[in-house]
């Protein structure tokens, strides 16, 4: 296998609203005042050796500070992103009080050539969304993670 790879996890839930996910607002400086394009599914690099699933749970973890949750893991494929990165989801029913993250950290030089290191956090909120709600929030590459889920969840091909 060549190049980067990233496996996450899509959470999804059940309200009276219909379906809705849990995406993850990019941290650090460069995002803080996007809201276009900064959204993401909690997700991470892993190395080949690692099973992608493993990863994805062990990424949601870091990223959410909190277990994933316990239930059946939808594959919903891959998509290679603009920058040649190979993205790998699954989806999973589930629930979670977006207050209640921790998320893990990074360094960074900042401001760039200032010399300074600052630690940020990987994703500095979550929240639920209505998939017809993202938008344009969600990273490009990312959106059909969410046909694909809908898709899913139309032919009962994965959990409510």
């Amino acid at each position: 296998m060549t190049g980067k790879r990233s496996a996450g996890l899509l959470l999804y839930r059940g309200g009276a609203d219909g379906t809705e996910v849990l995406l993850a607002h990019m941290g650090g400086p460069l995002w803080a005042r996007r809201d276009a394009g900064a959204w993401s599914v909690p997700k991470g690099e892993y190395v080949p050796a690692e099973e992608p699933l493993d990863a994805a749970r062990r990424e949601f973890e870091e990223e959410l500070g909190m277990p994933p949750p316990d239930g059946r893991y939808v594959p919903l494929g891959d998509v290679r992103q603009s920058g040649g990165k190979v993205v790998t989801v699954w989806a999973v029913h589930g629930d979670l009080d977006p207050e209640r993250i921790v998320p893990g950290t990074f360094a960074m030089e900042w401001p760039r050539g200032s010399g300074v290191v600052r630690s940020f956090p990987e994703i500095d909120r979550v929240e639920w969304f209505r998939p017809e709600e993202v938008g344009e929030r969600l990273v490009k590459g990312q959106r059909v993670f969410l046909e694909r889920l809908a898709e899913r969840l139309s032919d009962g091909g994965a959990d409510r």
